[in-house]
């Protein structure tokens, strides 16, 4: 076999949480190239068709669903409902998720579920319920989107931090407890990533100067730059690829750099 043909999708059956717009579109988007069948999900009728006239766009056949991935009689009716209308899913990539930028101590208990529940109890619900037609079919690719925050701190993140890394968590353990099923669970922990939700932190000044925490995170990457949603895309398929069998419970941090480097001396 040829070593470009491992990194096909082909044939595969690919859910996407959230993947209306952003990073999880570019992956579900890198997916379709690779020849895999999209599904997605997002918590609003609205979101999911903006999502598939994005899709349509890109001349992407894709199929989305409202369900919120909190619910786990949602979820678990949400899985149903594609193996019998699309096929049982082969890659699942656990993408939806909202950050709270509250001080800690200004951050209210249900705050903080808040995000735990959306960062971290729903990959936990939306994994526990594909994995049986995973293991049905003999093969299964789990995807988690980690963060830097797995590994760092930051003022105002602290649920999200803490989601975080409990998420990475999550991954090495379903890694452990499925891998002899043939179910591969691996994580990608974006850097800092140009969107139109960072758009604001990027705009030139008055003066022309850049925005001061653009500054501060292209001095904190080796790169030099924000990364892109399309830096994401070869990582995603190389994980959600036959290329990636023998890898399983890493988190493959996509980040320029900005983690194992100290900084510029002053």
């Amino acid at each position: 076999m040829n070593i470009l043909d491992s990194f096909s999708l082909k044939g595969k059956i690919a859910l996407v949480t959230g993947a209306s717009y952003g990073i999880g579109f570019a992956i579900a988007t890198a997916y379709a190239q690779a020849g895999a069948t999209i599904v997605f999900n997002d918590i609003r009728q609205e979101l999911v068709d903006k999502g598939l006239a994005a899709y349509k766009e890109e001349g992407i056949d894709a199929h989305g669903y409202v369900c919120d991935v909190t619910d786990e009689a949602a979820v678990q009716s949400l899985v149903k409902r594609i193996e019998e209308e699309v096929g049982i899913i082969d890659i699942l990539v656990n993408n939806a998720g909202i950050i709270k930028r509250i001080p800690m101590c200004d951050m209210t208990a249900e705050e903080f579920r808040q995000v735990i529940d959306v960062d971290l109890n729903a990959p936990f619900i939306v994994s526990k319920a594909v994995i049986p037609g995973m293991i049905q079919k003999g093969h299964g690719k789990i995807i988690n989107i980690c963060s830097m925050m797995s590994e760092l701190g930051r003022e105002t993140v602290s649920a999200y931090a803490a989601a975080k890394g409990g998420l990475k968590m999550l991954t090495r353990n379903i890694c452990s407890e499925y891998g002899d099923q043939n179910i591969q669970c691996n994580g990608i922990g974006p850097g800092y990533i140009a969107t139109p939700q960072t758009a604001p932190l990027r705009e030139r000044q008055p003066d022309g100067s850049r925005h001061p925490f653009d500054s501060f995170i292209v001095a904190k990457t080796p790169a030099a730059r924000w990364g892109t949603t399309e830096d994401l895309m070869g990582p995603a398929v190389f994980l959600a690829s036959d290329a990636s069998n023998f890898v399983n419970g890493h988190i493959l941090y996509v980040d320029g750099g900005i983690l194992v480097y100290i900084g510029k001396q002053p």
